[in-house]
């Protein structure tokens, strides 16, 4: 493999702007892809993959590159020469790689990876929760997972299509796809590729989303006609499942605090073809208590840590901080405690997080089913999932019925 000096360029500008100016790593690289009009499609992989590929291991590299933390330059050119060293390409004639001493990488690669936060590339107090709240056996497989890279999971939309039709569809634009058996909506691609640019894509037939993701819209156990809230709808992923799930019948509360998202969602809607959303910005108290006592089902796919989707955000393990994790399971417990009056007797509820610790999960539902605001709900059953079991994101759902 040749390097070509505008991608590196592309690669170093990215990591300086999420390392150094703190930007969303998705975001950096949405942005470099733009860059060039004549990049094909293994130009605009290389980028995206290499920079996702070094912010992983930015613990790892830096170590090995002997350079810390604000990295200038330089530092970053001497994170790429790991990089590059180790994946084997071989390191071309610039002034950037005249002082790579490119026989010691590999030893020092060899070396590090001895212990599991060099080797999986996290921060000591990330390790240390994992190994708390997971045991250390079951930590060590699941961070391994958490840095491989996501495979691209598509959920068909069943307003406008079926599975065999949308396999097609993508078949005739050069995109091959294969089933998940036991996850019914979704369809694996078997390479990457842009998918948003697909004519299926433009027309609504799916939506990209990770197959554990899939399983919450299916847990709720709706039902055609039923009034459904989803109190944390975000850009509505789980949302739009949840419509095509009740066939376009009865209603669905979209609710979000945040309305640059829900005007996302509006958009996804209408190429999605799903008219039973109405969406309210939670600005205030009362949208919430305008709802109680009403809702036949209650989604709340509650804020977290994300230490169960690092596949797909790496530069989170970095923006994390303690603080955070204890400030998150606070609004939790009054998410929690609020939007669970939405609820009518005999409705049901799922409290879903994208996080694999058991604090953020069960301890949450055990801890609101013994309050004064969880006394009337009983627990009906949950699922746990672990990203280096399934092969997909790390999730947590628990179902809770109302007492009539």
């Amino acid at each position: 493999m040749r390097l070509h000096r505008n991608l590196c360029f592309a690669v170093i500008d990215g990591l300086h702007k999420i390392f150094n100016e703190n930007e969303y790593a998705d975001k950096v690289v949405q942005q470099l892809l733009r860059r060039d009009k004549r990049w094909g499609s293994r130009d605009r992989g290389f980028i995206a993959e290499t920079v996702y590929e070094i912010v992983r291991y930015k613990r790892l590299y830096a170590e090995i590159a002997n350079v810390k933390e604000p990295f200038d330059r330089d530092n970053l050119w001497r994170m790429f020469a790991v990089w590059a060293t180790l994946k084997g390409i071989k390191l071309p004639d610039w002034k950037y790689f005249e002082t790579t001493p490119t026989r010691k990488i590999k030893g020092r690669f060899d070396e590090l990876s001895k212990t599991r936060k060099y080797k999986e590339s996290i921060p000591d107090w990330i390790d240390d929760l994992g190994i708390e709240e997971l045991g250390k056996s079951t930590w060590a497989k699941e961070i391994e997972m958490q840095n491989e890279q996501a495979d691209v999971i598509l959920r068909v939309n069943t307003l406008k299509t079926n599975k065999k039709d949308l396999q097609l569809k993508l078949q005739s634009e050069n995109i091959e796809t294969e089933v998940i058996p036991n996850y019914p909506s979704a369809l694996k691609l078997i390479e990457r590729a842009n998918v948003f640019k697909t004519e299926a894509f433009k027309n609504g037939w799916f939506e990209v989303q990770d197959a554990s993701s899939q399983l919450v819209a299916d847990f709720l156990d709706v039902k055609a006609g039923m009034k459904v809230v989803d109190a944390c709808a975000g850009a509505g992923g789980k949302t739009l499942h949840l419509a095509s799930l009740m066939e376009n019948k009865g209603q669905i509360i979209a609710m979000d605090i945040y309305e640059s998202k829900l005007k996302k969602l509006k958009i996804r809607a209408r190429r999605n073809g799903a008219h039973n959303i109405e969406l309210k910005v939670i600005d205030s108290t009362k949208p919430i208590k305008k709802l109680y006592g009403k809702a036949d089902r209650l989604l709340i796919d509650a804020p977290c840590s994300g230490l169960g989707v690092l596949r797909r955000n790496p530069d989170a393990k970095w923006k994390l901080q303690p603080e955070f994790i204890e400030n998150i399971k606070k609004v939790q417990s009054e998410v929690l405690e609020k939007y669970s009056k939405m609820v009518k007797p005999g409705g049901k509820m799922v409290y879903a997080t994208c996080s694999v610790l058991p604090s953020e999960n069960q301890d949450q539902v055990e801890k609101f089913l013994t309050s004064e605001a969880g006394k009337d709900f009983k627990f009906v059953k949950d699922k746990k999932i672990l990203a280096h079991k399934s092969g997909f994101d790390g999730f947590y759902m628990a179902q809770l019925e109302k007492n009539k």
